[in-house]
């Protein structure tokens, strides 16, 4: 077995002890990882700062997490779990397919700017290449939800049908993380939700086919 399949087991395992984590002490756990590592990068982190930031022991850490990785993702994990809950409540009721895009748009802008923390951490300590070998970085909460709305839009004539649903997804989600990402690295203090629609609009014009972007 190599290190990688032993990693992977182990992330596993520990992901299935998880569930039996107080909520109170997860919670802790969880605002320590984005207080932390959104300040310095991954390799410049020692578990022992969480342990003692969250008010557990190392133990505790390695019992439910396993490791510095798998720590840093399930608490990823959690917040980017929490913009779903948010999303997948905003989309109740509504059936048009462009104000259900417009909600999303606004939805993300508004949870990245109340925690802006999970950007900067995000950018600090998260890489790609890493994440996507973790469990977590399907997130099908999050994903799942919006790639059937991104189906069943392109179902309806709604949007373009030139190229695959996950690159819609990429494009939709690649430009709000570049609007927070560069708002937190300019060091702009002027939020981007007063000007949510009109960003939205010049988003919607390029994912939507020509005669639903005219008549919407």
């Amino acid at each position: 077995m190599s290190g990688q399949e032993s990693k992977a087991m182990t992330a596993h395992a520990a992901a299935l002890t998880r569930s039996g984590i107080d909520p109170a002490t997860r919670v802790r756990i969880e605002q320590a990882v984005l207080d932390i590592f959104s300040e310095r990068e991954f390799h410049r982190v020692g578990l022992i700062e969480v342990a003692r930031a969250a008010n557990v022991s190392l133990q505790t850490l390695y019992k439910y997490y396993g490791s510095k990785e798998a720590l840093l993702y399930a608490g990823l994990d959690a917040w980017l779990g929490r913009l779903a809950v948010r999303m997948i409540d905003h989309l109740q009721g509504l059936e048009d397919y462009k104000e259900k895009f417009r909600k999303v748009f606004w939805v993300s802008l508004d949870f990245f700017e109340k925690n802006p923390k999970v950007v900067q951490l995000m950018m600090s300590s998260v890489y790609l290449n890493t994440w996507r070998r973790q469990e977590s970085f399907q997130n099908p909460e999050l994903f799942n939800t919006f790639i059937t709305v991104l189906g069943e839009a392109r179902a309806k004539g709604v949007l373009i049908d030139t190229v695959d649903e996950k690159i819609l997804l990429d494009y939709i989600f690649g430009v709000l993380f570049r609007l927070v990402q560069m708002q937190i690295h300019r060091g702009q203090r002027h939020p981007l939700t007063p000007q949510a629609n009109v960003l939205f609009e010049m988003l919607w014009r390029a994912i939507a086919k020509p005669e639903a972007s005219v008549s919407a």
